[in-house]
């Protein structure tokens, strides 16, 4: 029976499968979502909602536990200044995955593991430079036709 045995091996040693969700998490401190298998994406959710709890903690001794499982400074950076301040006033709960369907090449069931508060995107300043082609066109002064 399997009782109270909760890790997921995902196929790999202990070492391996630790580094993995490492950087899978760190992409997604990076790139704000990531695209991976179903079981994957379950199995970094807990690592990294409690790196979240340990930058709205924020203290030398918490940035150092994170600094030792995420291995890479700038992550911890991004990840104390900006994601776990959006998070202040929640109680957990701060990813969410999103199911997509089976992957092309093995059929394998992929999610998109992602940060519940994003960001809003900057909003695209339309292009204007047509208008001023066309402008441009229209101010020049044409030659008088000779006979």
């Amino acid at each position: 029976m399997r009782h109270l045995r909760r890790t997921v091996k995902l196929g790999r040693t202990s070492q391996h499968r630790d580094s993995m969700l490492a950087n899978l998490v760190g992409s997604l401190i990076r790139h704000e979502r990531v695209r991976t298998t179903v079981a994957r994406a379950k199995a970094a959710r807990p690592v990294a909602e409690k790196l979240v709890t340990l930058g709205k903690k924020g203290s030398l001794h918490h940035r150092r536990q994170a600094i030792a499982a995420l291995h890479e400074n700038d992550l911890v950076h991004k990840l104390f200044a900006e994601i776990a301040p959006r998070f202040k006033n929640r109680a957990g709960g701060y990813t969410r995955i999103l199911k997509l369907g089976p992957r092309i090449g093995d059929g394998a069931p992929t999610a998109l593991l992602e940060w519940v508060e994003r960001p809003a995107p900057e909003p695209e300043v339309p292009k204007e430079e047509k208008g001023k082609a066309k402008a441009a066109k229209e101010e020049k002064p044409k030659a008088p036709k000779k006979k």
